[in-house]
């Protein structure tokens, strides 16, 4: 049997292999670095281990269609504000604040991240809560914590307008991929951000 991270017995219908023997990191899932986590903070938030949720992205809708009398369908809609982070909560008494993003490449495009999200992972830290970004370097099949100050300082000062995987795994943390939880982040968390609160 393979438990769910809601530690629930799965559907009947689903199917998860207990060791991937692919060398991609979403090859033999067919899931997305944003279902990876939201699995890990389902499964955290079921096991009492922090609190953390995906943030809503604030929308302002113009039109909905009802393809079937009890189902509504978004046909059109625009960004009302900027949105910030994807990912906020609380874990052990810290405020942790996070974007999470894919790339294919072996280096992850500063334009696949806005400068108000930058922005807003700076004030976090300025206000001693934990800001990170998470990167999946989905060629290679690894995930790694990328602390929010060096992307910061990358974003606003470098020309090359990029940082390479070499780069993020020299400075970043390889995050450990298993089932429960399907990312397990807050272990890099525990290990570099709030060590002096175990000691």
């Amino acid at each position: 049997m393979v438990n769910y991270p809601n530690l629930k017995k799965a559907p009947a219908n689903v199917s998860i292999p207990k060791k991937s023997t692919s060398k991609h990191y979403t090859a033999f899932r067919g899931m997305s670095l944003e279902e990876d986590i939201n699995l890990s903070n389902t499964y955290y938030l079921s096991v009492d281990q922090a609190v953390i949720y995906k943030k809503p992205t604030p929308i302002q809708i113009v039109k909905v269609d009802y393809p079937s009398r009890n189902k509504a369908r978004i046909v059109e809609a625009y960004y009302q504000a900027p949105s910030t982070t994807d990912y906020n909560g609380i874990y052990k008494g810290r405020y942790i604040d996070f974007e999470a993003k894919e790339t294919k490449s072996l280096r992850f495009p500063f334009r696949n991240i806005s400068e108000h999200q930058i922005n807003h992972l700076a004030r976090v830290s300025r206000h001693g809560g934990i800001a990170f970004i998470i990167i999946a370097f989905t060629s290679v099949g690894e995930v790694y914590l990328l602390d929010a100050s060096i992307m910061i300082e990358r974003f606003f000062h470098d020309k090359k307008q990029h940082i390479s995987y070499d780069e993020v795994k020299e400075s970043g943390h390889l995050i450990k991929q298993g089932y429960q939880p399907r990312l397990a982040y807050l272990d890099v968390i525990d290990e570099f951000y709030l060590k002096e609160d175990t000691l």
